[in-house]
């Protein structure tokens, strides 16, 4: 689904990824994880397409299209879905109106009908219910006057409706506690662990996936991933440390 080859990536001019290569087949979770600096966060927006990451050499697919060529709409459009380290706050706009006008948009540039106000509604409800969310709070400003768990169930029931077919998940698990943790994690589950999606869940620890089992665990520092193994990887690290296991 997706392919990542030798992917050269720099900011303000700094080489952040240096050559990172990765395989993410369908029906498969990937973790990655690595040291502050490590070039996580910037392998994610990389990938979504944010202004001032620029691409210097490498290649990525999305099940077989140019990922590299497209906007970062399109990117969304293709399949695509970026969560963030922070959710950013939208005054003004309803989580209801934004997530309607994003799954549309969606659905035209694949050439597919809108859903009507009663069809979204009923999506919306649907998918919120996987992540405990009350309709009251899809009513409300997006991210506005959330906590920080609020944010992140609120951006799963995002990636619920837009239904991705990769999702990319930058450190879904910062500002959780234990509940919140089990009810996102649960909800990763429930919309992504299927034949034909995949995960990759970039993080710092283990404990997300506890609740989302990763079938690979891979390494990054200095912007290439340096080790790969099972979820037992993970358990390495949090005991060990990264110098320890890398080595």
């Amino acid at each position: 689904m997706l392919q990542i080859d030798n992917l050269h990536a720099t900011v303000a001019d700094k080489p952040i990824l240096n050559g990172l290569t990765l395989q993410v087949n369908a029906g498969e979770v990937h973790a990655i994880m690595g040291p502050n600096g490590a070039g996580k966060s910037t392998l994610a927006y990389t990938l979504g397409g944010r202004p001032g990451y620029e691409v210097t050499d490498g290649s990525v697919t999305l099940n077989g299209q140019d990922l590299l060529a497209l906007d970062p709409h399109e990117r969304a459009a293709a399949g695509l879905f970026l969560g963030f380290q922070y959710p950013v706050e939208i005054p003004g706009v309803s989580n209801v109106q934004f997530l309607r006008e994003a799954l549309n948009s969606q659905r035209r540039a694949r050439g597919e009908a809108p859903l009507t106000g009663g069809e979204f509604l009923k999506l919306a409800r649907e998918k919120a219910a996987l992540l405990k969310l009350d309709m009251d709070m899809l009513k409300r400003q997006v991210n506005v006057g959330f906590s920080g768990g609020e944010k992140k169930r609120a951006e799963m029931v995002q990636m619920g409706i837009l239904d991705p077919a990769v999702a990319i998940l930058d450190e879904t698990d910062s500002g959780l506690d234990i509940d919140a943790l089990r009810v996102v994690g649960d909800g990763i589950n429930a919309i992504m662990r299927r034949p034909d999606k995949a995960v990759v869940l970039i993080t710092h620890y283990q404990r997300l996936l506890d609740y989302v089992r990763p079938d690979f665990v891979h390494i990054l520092s200095k912007g290439r991933i340096i080790k790969t193994g099972g979820p037992e990887l993970a358990l390495e690290l949090e005991e060990h440390g990264y110098e320890a296991v890398a080595a």
